[in-house]
């Protein structure tokens, strides 16, 4: 008998108050329960990861969808620390930004992300983006 699974904690990294409001208002408008945990920026984001400066440690399975341009730590930096870190090394990144640059673009998938969405395709209301990510975290096993 196959044990149940463990709901998928969303590790969302917006700096953008308004956009993170967003997101977690189309999860609940979708009936998609996972637990969201926010970081304002990388740099939190590897705190709460990693458990450290008095933050509880995320526990896995975990999904994270993190912004790109961000202050302190930004979207490229924060997935490099990731994947040089042994520990942290096969979390699944989406990366959600405005920049349709192509160098951005390469430079995330060059660290393996998941998926590169940007705000706009994903609309207003992110519906498409969190039935997207609730299809993914049911159907995928989580590392």
């Amino acid at each position: 008998m196959m044990e149940p699974r463990k709901p998928v904690t969303i590790l969302l990294v917006e700096d953008d108050d308004a956009d993170a409001k967003a997101v977690r208002r189309a999860f609940r408008m979708a009936c998609v329960s996972n637990p969201i945990r926010r970081a304002v920026d990388g740099i939190e984001a590897l705190e709460i990861l990693k458990g450290e400066s008095g933050l509880e440690k995320l526990a896995r399975p975990y999904l994270l969808l993190t912004d790109l341009n961000m202050p302190r730590l930004n979207g490229v930096e924060f997935i490099r620390s990731l994947r040089d870190d042994q520990e942290l090394h096969p979390a699944v990144v989406f990366m959600l930004t405005t920049s349709n640059r192509e160098e951005d673009r390469a430079a995330c998938y060059a660290l393996n992300v998941a998926g590169y969405i940007l705000k706009e395709t994903a609309g207003a209301d992110f519906t498409g983006l969190v039935s997207m990510l609730d299809a993914y975290s049911r159907v995928v096993e989580m590392p």
